[in-house]
């Protein structure tokens, strides 16, 4: 779930932990698209066993949980939802599922297939977009009458897929509501469940990959591309003044991340335990965990349409 703003997102990014063989068949199914961004074609690539081969996995499904667990917290009910970086739109069916309006965005065309077959009994939508075409893509919708949503969300970092977040939040304020959520998940840059398991799995060199700064390099289907560890910081930088960050939700503080699987998934008992742990440590060591929910808040700043050009 890098899930998919990695160019955005379907990006689910669980792979990222590790390299990912597909068979050659497995890499010809889909025809990349030519101005396909790199991450965007490794999701394309690995789209025809996305989900069985990570649906199975105990960590991404407790981390899952409690993304949703906010979600529905957070969003009105019935509201019309924009997911970016959706993927095979795991998330956007379970939303749809309880009367939700779901809008799913990805840039791998494989994913959105694969999520449409999924939305449209639902009654919901899946479109190619990348995250770094979230402005263009709001001029698109509201110009063909689209309506505005009522929030916003992207789960398991398709946004650290987008190096220049800036595009994103100037989108996004064009497309939400005032006073409507947006709720970003992108990887956290101090894991130590994960300093831990790269160390077992004598992998020192990844063990502190998130704490470095700028670009790094990631491999997912024999494909390279780069990732961003956003900070805090950046992030409200990036939003600012559009939107105001409430809160930072730790997800998988104690459950592990999927470099962990398939070994963690065998122990069942045990991710119960850290499930629970998690909910009464998710906001105090928030800055810890696998994944960070970013809880944005959409203010009353105005944004023109004209905005990228008057800052040129």
């Amino acid at each position: 779930m890098f899930s998919h703003i990695c160019a955005s997102t379907s990006w689910k990014v669980f792979a990222l932990h590790g390299v990912i063989s597909l068979a050659a068949a497995d890499e010809a199914t889909y025809t990349m698209m030519p101005l396909m961004r790199p991450a965007a074609s490794a999701f394309d690539a690995i789209a025809p066993i996305f989900d069985s081969r990570f649906g199975a996995w105990r960590s991404v499904a407790a981390q899952r949980r409690a993304v949703r667990t906010a979600l529905l917290r957070e969003f009105p009910t019935g509201g019309r939802i924009l997911e970016l970086g959706g993927g095979t739109g795991e998330d956007a069916a379970f939303l749809a599922e309880r009367r939700f309006d779901l809008l799913l965005t990805d840039p791998s065309p494989a994913m959105v297939e694969l999520a449409r077959t999924k939305l449209e009994p639902l009654g919901a939508k899946a479109e190619v977009t990348a995250g770094e075409e979230m402005e263009d893509f709001a001029t698109s919708h509201l110009s063909s009458g689209g309506a505005m949503f009522d929030g916003a969300f992207s789960n398991f970092a398709p946004l650290n897929c987008v190096a220049d977040l800036e595009p994103v939040a100037r989108g996004l304020a064009r497309l939400l509501k005032p006073d409507a959520p947006a709720m970003l998940v992108l990887f956290g840059t101090f894991c130590p469940g994960e300093m831990v398991v790269e160390m077992l799995r004598g992998r020192p060199h990844l063990a502190l990959r998130r704490c470095k700064g700028g670009e790094a390099p990631a491999r997912l289907a024999k494909r390279e591309f780069n990732v961003v560890y956003h900070r805090r910081a950046a992030m409200r930088r990036a939003f600012s003044p559009w939107f105001v960050l409430e809160k930072r939700i730790g997800i998988g503080v104690t459950v592990p991340p999927s470099a962990a699987e398939p070994w963690i998934s065998q122990q069942p008992r045990l991710i119960a335990a850290m499930e629970t742990f998690d909910r009464g440590l998710a906001r105090p060591l928030a800055m810890l965990g696998d994944h960070v929910l970013y809880q944005f808040r959409r203010t009353a700043a105005p944004i023109s349409p004209f905005y990228r050009m008057s800052i040129r």
